[in-house]
């Protein structure tokens, strides 16, 4: 880990020797916190009335953050891709009725401006964590940007690649386990948790979980979750949907209103047990 020695992630060199984790706050959510971040939606804005109807649910049920994808990086290009601005003034919308922030991701340079303007925290996902030009524009915006660890990298490329915000200017970086590809093929990735605790020592970057995409089975996502929290997880991110057999994207991951409720009665006393609380 030599290379990482003098960089600015580094948890030994923040504000020159003071080892306090860096908190970013977003509407009454102090991410980096004793403060679990619970961040709740489905993979895909698809409709204003479903997404309310979701944000509602997830909000009644402890959520403190909504996630959406307006712009949606598919496998193939037959899939459904996302609403585009539609889907990003639903998320707006939906985000002030709920007086919660919300989450989506840029897939394009060119979009970064039109996405700050309606999303409170910008997702990098994992297909875009080696695009050092979207890196560096995204280091010089003022939202807080949620890196997802890309489907093949080591630790080190994950944190270098933080390195390209938080050199551009950027201090808003919230690190994020997704999973990474391996030979296995039970599950849609292999969920990293020893990453976490790792990171967590090695930098002051606060690390959020997503156990759906994770393991791609829904009933996965509790366990997963809970043992993201043990392991020193500063949060996590499930994809939740009130008709998870009609979404048009990763339903199969995705848990029902009632399910995201039961893992959030879960959590809780897992939370505790680490010194967090998940309610404001």
């Amino acid at each position: 880990m030599s290379t990482l020695t003098d960089k600015l992630a580094n948890r030994m060199l923040v504000k020159k020797g003071d080892k306090t984790n860096t908190i970013i706050k977003v509407k009454g959510c102090a991410i980096g916190s004793d403060q679990l971040a619970i961040v709740a939606g489905p993979c895909a804005v698809e409709s204003e009335d479903l997404f309310k109807e979701t944000a509602f649910k997830v909000r009644g049920a402890g959520a403190s953050m909504l996630r959406g994808g307006a712009f949606k990086p598919r496998t193939s290009p037959y899939s459904f891709q996302g609403l585009g601005e539609k889907g990003l003034k639903i998320l707006t919308k939906v985000g002030e009725e709920m007086n919660m922030a919300v989450i989506t991701e840029v897939m394009d340079s060119e979009d970064i401006s039109l996405v700050s303007e309606h999303a409170d925290i910008i997702q990098i996902g994992a297909r875009n964590m080696h695009n050092f030009s979207l890196l560096r524009k995204l280091g010089r915006c003022e939202r807080p940007v949620i890196l997802k660890r890309g489907m093949a990298a080591t630790i080190e490329e994950w944190l270098l690649a933080a390195e390209y915000i938080l050199d551009a200017g950027n201090e808003q970086v919230i690190l994020c386990e997704r999973g990474v590809r391996t030979s296995e093929t039970w599950t849609r990735n292999t969920l990293d948790l020893a990453a976490v605790a790792l990171v967590k020592e090695l930098s002051h970057l606060p690390v959020l979980v997503d156990p759906s995409h994770g393991t791609g089975i829904r009933s996965l996502v509790t366990p997963m979750s809970k043992a993201a929290i043990a392991a020193g997880a500063d949060g996590i991110m499930v994809e939740v949907h009130p008709h998870p057999e009609k979404a048009l994207s990763d339903g199969d991951q995705s848990l029902t209103p009632r399910g995201f409720s039961q893992l959030m009665r879960e959590i809780e006393p897992i939370a505790l047990s680490t010194g967090r609380r998940i309610r404001s």
